[in-house]
């Protein structure tokens, strides 16, 4: 008995892993961390390779997997998904590939967001490839058809975050203009389906009211605490968080402070 929970508790120490192709999973992250403060983590912002909703299948799975292979070597013991973009596009081709459990956000997030109460038009505002994979009106129709979706690519979102010029007349024109496009749709409700998006919400709701837009990074975290919990998985004394890039560490420092206050910079990893 001894000897396994000794073993309980060292495999409980493992990190959990994080990746988007730059601060936008932050988003996830720092609601995860809030839940569950006692854990290791690690995060990956492939800041080379940013933009991931302009890339194609192949690019991202490949991505995706090179990775997946740090997290293993990290032995880390769950990876969440926090790019909405690599959920859509590689999720399926990768899950069964590793040793750990794997959490996609738009697989995780459409039960709840389809069942949410006086909800019958549904806008989905993603980057291109998770427009073009049509995973959230898939993954939503699954738990409810009557709902009517409407899916909108907004391409230069994800460089407006990364690139810390939220507040810029030429993006707030950017914004403007995506939104123009969903007022013969009326939606209910608007799902800010990549995760820097949200970092947007100051702009975003000098358009429209705040309460009409849904971050699914909520529910994604509040399901990654509790699947863990029932899978026994939990730690209970944190040690460590370490961030990792692909490329400017700097820049990611930056542009996180909206979210998430990383206290050194990033450690460069070429994959």
């Amino acid at each position: 008995m001894e000897y396994k929970n000794t073993y309980n508790s060292i495999n409980n120490k493992r990190p959990i892993a994080f990746f988007d192709s730059g601060v936008g999973g932050l988003t996830v992250f720092e609601k995860v961390k809030k839940l569950l403060p006692n854990e290791n983590y690690l995060y990956f912002g492939d800041t080379k390779n940013m933009p991931y909703g302009e890339k194609t299948k192949d690019q991202l799975i490949n991505f995706a997997d090179k990775i997946f292979r740090f997290f293993e070597k990290h032995n880390a013991k769950a990876v969440v998904m926090a790019c909405n973009t690599t959920s859509a596009v590689t999720y399926e081709t990768l899950k069964d590939r590793y040793n750990f459990d794997i959490y996609p956000i738009i697989q995780t997030a459409s039960k709840f967001i389809a069942n949410l109460d006086n909800v019958k038009k549904m806008a989905v505002i993603a980057t291109p490839a998770t427009i073009n994979s049509k995973a959230y009106s898939r993954e939503i129709l699954k738990y409810n058809k009557n709902l009517e979706i409407f899916e909108l690519a907004a391409p230069n979102w994800v460089r407006i975050v990364e690139e810390h010029r939220i507040y810029s007349p030429q993006s707030i024109m950017q914004v403007e203009e995506i939104l123009e496009q969903l007022k013969d749709f009326n939606p209910d409700k608007i799902v800010l389906a990549c995760t820097h998006y949200p970092y947007l919400m100051d702009v975003l709701k000098k358009f429209l009211p705040e309460e009409k837009f849904i971050d699914p990074s909520k529910t994604f975290a509040e399901y990654i605490k509790n699947d863990l919990e029932k899978k026994n998985l939990l730690n209970n004394e944190f040690e460590y968080e370490k961030f990792y890039v692909s490329s400017d560490p700097q820049n990611f420092k930056d542009a996180s402070k909206t979210f998430y206050e990383i206290k050194t910079l990033p450690k460069v990893i070429d994959l």
